[in-house]
């Protein structure tokens, strides 16, 4: 509007009526609280479309840990475009993580208040499998894993009352050696994502128990992945993903004691065995993950120190069964 204009309108007696800038973002209108990974998160939006996605991640979780809400705000704007963004770039601006994909797509992590703001456009919306990685499924992961706990690359068995943590770079193996155990009688806790807690004196580690994300050619080792949907992924490799529930016989568990760390090396040369590793090369393989500040890092290599008092070991091998067996043995007898 003018000034003319303006000054043609104005009624002094009347105060100007309050409005909303054009670039305010909407109000949010829907609301629940949902437990990623057993920790309370109230999740925020004004698309009841959002919701539904975040309650298709989410909602099989219950709460488990007493910690304070982390807050993830999901503001849905109007939009013309209607194919998938880009891969977000992320920057790390402490206590600030911006996630950019365009100007229509980002997110802001306040790692100091435990909260997620993120910006989608209608069209985004759309596409399920890219808002999952980058933004719904990611946020409270963000937070979790710099206030709560510790990430650690790792799958996570439990057998004869004891918890082995079984790491490796991608493709090493972890979720198919972890699916083999679970299916020989271990208790399954997670395929490669496992969160140890930062506060108390124990090794406690949670995870997402509920599935098993593989690489196609697992289908060549287990009947039952035979034939499964191979799932796009936004970022890298397709995978297949398999509920735990519905498979008869299989235990599993939401949080387990860490008592060994296993390194996995299919690709070595000589015979098949468990051998010592070096804690060194361990402490830095777990170190490389961890982002955040001074404060927030402290209490995660405290919990790191902890896990390092257990036995480190590297398994070598090239067939699923006898690796199965050398880590029962391994918890049997401790070596």
């Amino acid at each position: 509007m003018t000034m003319q204009a303006m000054a043609s309108e104005y009624v002094p007696l009347n105060p100007p009526a309050s409005h909303k800038h054009e670039l305010e973002v909407p109000e949010l209108s829907h609301g629940e609280m949902f437990y990623p990974l057993g920790f309370p998160t109230e999740f925020r939006t004004n698309s009841a479309d959002i919701l539904t996605q975040a309650r298709s991640i989410w909602s099989i979780f219950d709460q488990r840990f007493d910690t304070a809400p982390i807050k993830v705000d999901v503001h849905v704007v109007e939009n013309k475009q209607f194919g998938c963004p880009p891969a977000p770039a992320v920057h790390i601006a402490h206590p600030l993580v911006i996630n950019i994909a365009d100007p229509d797509n980002y997110g802001v992590t306040d790692l100091e208040r435990v909260s997620t703001k993120v910006i989608l456009s209608q069209g985004t919306v759309r596409h399920r499998s890219y808002l999952d990685y980058f933004f719904l499924g990611s946020a409270p992961l963000n937070h979790i894993s710099t206030s709560y706990a510790t990430p650690v690359h790792a799958g996570c068995v439990v057998l004869n009352g004891r918890g082995v943590l079984l790491c490796g770079e991608s493709g090493a193996g972890k979720s198919t050696l972890s699916y083999a155990c679970a299916r020989s009688g271990w208790t399954y806790v997670t395929d490669d994502a496992s969160y140890l807690l930062n506060h108390g004196t124990d090794r406690l580690v949670t995870g997402n128990c509920h599935q098993v994300r593989f690489r196609p050619s697992a289908s060549e080792l287990f009947r039952e992945v035979q034939g499964l949907q191979i799932t796009p992924r936004a970022a890298g490799k397709p995978s297949i993903e398999l509920k735990t529930a519905p498979i008869e016989g299989m235990t599993c568990a939401a949080t387990a004691q860490a008592d060994f760390l296993v390194f996995l090396n299919r690709r070595a040369p000589g015979p098949s065995e468990l051998v010592p590793f070096r804690k060194d090369v361990a402490r830095q393989y777990l170190h490389q993950v961890l982002f955040g500040s001074a404060s927030s890092l402290a209490p995660q290599y405290a919990a790191l120190e902890r896990l390092l008092t257990v036995k480190i070991f590297e398994l070598r091998y090239s067939e699923l069964d006898w690796a199965v067996q050398r880590l029962e043995t391994l918890t049997r007898e401790g070596q």
